[in-house]
């Protein structure tokens, strides 16, 4: 039952903090913000409302039995492993110009490959941090 009231607003500062992180990262991945600026806001306050009630910007489009472990985890704090790993963000944050979600490195079956086909990435030399250090690994122990 609810009283009718305004959810809560998060901090202006967590606003603040995540639209800088927002504009950042997607430089440094070679991603662009959606293109529609009210789904960027939605997701940034979101992330800006799980800073203030968790302490860590949590991904917004994922329900949390228990936020505060998942926030321990790792996985799906901004930017999440599935951004890292595949440069794909579900929450539609970090895409391509025109608004869809990279899919191009997704495995076989995955519910974004499934859902928009392949997406090529327009800037195959930028993101994909975690991704880049494994390949790097295992290419290092396998030798010449």
């Amino acid at each position: 039952m609810t009283d009718g009231s305004e959810p809560k607003k998060p901090s202006q500062a967590n606003i603040d903090k995540m639209w800088a992180y927002a504009r950042k990262y997607a430089v440094k991945s070679g991603t662009s913000l959606h293109p529609d600026v009210s789904v960027t806001q939605t997701v940034v306050e979101g992330l800006a409302k799980n800073i203030d009630e968790v302490g860590r910007p949590l991904c917004p489009c994922v329900f949390y039995p228990d936020p505060q472990a998942e926030a321990k985890l790792r996985r799906w704090v901004c930017a999440c492993d599935e951004m890292q790993n595949y440069k794909y963000c579900h929450c539609l944050l970090f895409v391509t110009a025109d608004g869809t979600p990279i899919t191009e490195y997704l495995p076989e079956g995955h519910e974004g490959r499934e859902a928009y086909g392949i997406v090529k990435d327009p800037d195959p030399t930028r993101g994909r941090a975690t991704a880049k250090v494994l390949e790097r690994q295992k290419a290092e122990s396998e030798g010449p």
